[in-house]
């Protein structure tokens, strides 16, 4: 850092309960380290990046998370069949095995409709459609 620039003159400033809690709350949803930074940036003109949550995407992307486990879960399970399968010596054991992932492939299906229906909402209210 230039030796202009490090911050090495204090300055005490009184301002009203109002202007701080506005200050603070720009602190809150700004990329700013403290509340001196805000004022320092409104002072000198520079710009304040505020970061906005939408909390309707909470839910949806909750439930997108879930199903994403869930879907992990399905997927480590179809591994340990195919890999038993494999091992396995005997064809009709084989069979079974191939059965069984078939088996475990239905939910998967169903996770996904689950995805594209949350996913449709989602660009839906995102993309403004």
């Amino acid at each position: 850092m230039a030796e202009k620039e490090l911050l090495s003159k204090t300055l005490i400033l009184r301002i009203t309960e109002t202007d701080y809690q506005r200050y603070e709350s720009l602190y809150q949803q700004s990329d700013c380290a403290s509340i001196a930074e805000v004022v320092r940036r409104i002072l000198s003109g520079k710009k304040i990046v505020l970061f906005q949550q939408d909390a309707s995407r909470d839910v949806p992307m909750e439930q997108l998370t879930a199903i994403a486990d869930e879907l992990k879960a399905i997927g480590r399970n179809v591994n340990q069949l195919t890999r038993s399968c494999h091992s396995s010596r005997f064809s009709d054991q084989q069979v079974r095995y191939v059965e069984a992932v078939a088996d475990s492939l239905q939910p998967i299906m169903a996770k996904m409709n689950e995805v594209l229906v949350v996913t449709a909402a989602l660009s839906a209210k995102w993309l403004q459609k």
